[in-house]
């Protein structure tokens, strides 16, 4: 036969097929997956050692400054002289407060001392949720006796320092005013560690959150 229109041989066919197609198989490229980090709890770690480490210089610091608060003065009423012996022990509030404030300072540095434990063997601080509620109710029971104790202590200080209107009951700061202003800076240095105690038990709750 002739040539088929395009001038090829009749031997050949007439209609050129197109190129086979590449057999390489292009394979899917794995996009990137992005997700929120995981929060590995450090920052809570040490939010946790920082607001206990505070709870404690302040449950100490209430209990050294209410034992050195002791004075003794001379309190003059109508031209007669009164000697005073002011001390923390004579008060019921003032022990209470001694001794909630060493109680809060035990529970705090026994807390650090687990922690630095488990630090020391590279180990989660908080290793169940278990943990957490028991750290959540210790917290949570501290911080309250710690506010009881400030009011109760606080209601003597300013009786102290005011005296009783309507009596001739006078200011006993006056004689004796380094006992009032230390039993005041007590007081305040125990209403602080309640502060951090409630501070401790909010970061519990985050830690429960996030497990």
């Amino acid at each position: 036969m002739g040539s088929v229109g395009n001038g090829r041989t009749g031997s050949e066919v007439g209609i050129q097929m197109p190129a086979a197609a590449s057999k390489t198989v292009l394979e899917p490229v794995a996009l990137p997956v992005t997700t929120s980090p995981v929060p590995s709890g450090r920052g809570l770690g040490m939010a946790m050692v920082v607001t206990r480490a505070a709870a404690l210089v302040m449950a100490l610091l209430s209990v050294l400054l209410m034992i050195f608060s002791k004075q003794q003065g001379t309190l003059t009423i109508f031209g007669i002289d009164i000697p005073l012996n002011a001390n923390w022990s004579f008060s019921y509030s003032l022990r209470f407060l001694v001794g909630m404030s060493a109680a809060s300072a035990a529970y705090s540095l026994a807390q650090l001392l687990m922690i630095a434990h488990k630090a020391v063997k590279k180990v989660s601080m908080v290793p169940s949720r278990r943990h957490i509620w028991l750290l959540f109710a210790g917290d949570q029971v501290f911080s309250l006796a710690m506010m009881s104790a400030g009011s109760a202590a606080a209601a003597v200080s300013n009786l102290n320092r005011t005296g009783i209107q309507h009596t001739a009951l006078p200011n006993f700061c006056k004689p004796l005013p380094h006992f009032c202003n230390f039993s005041a800076a007590s007081i305040a240095c125990a209403f602080l560690s309640c502060v951090f105690l409630a501070t401790s038990a909010v970061i519990d709750v985050i830690w429960l959150a996030r497990m």
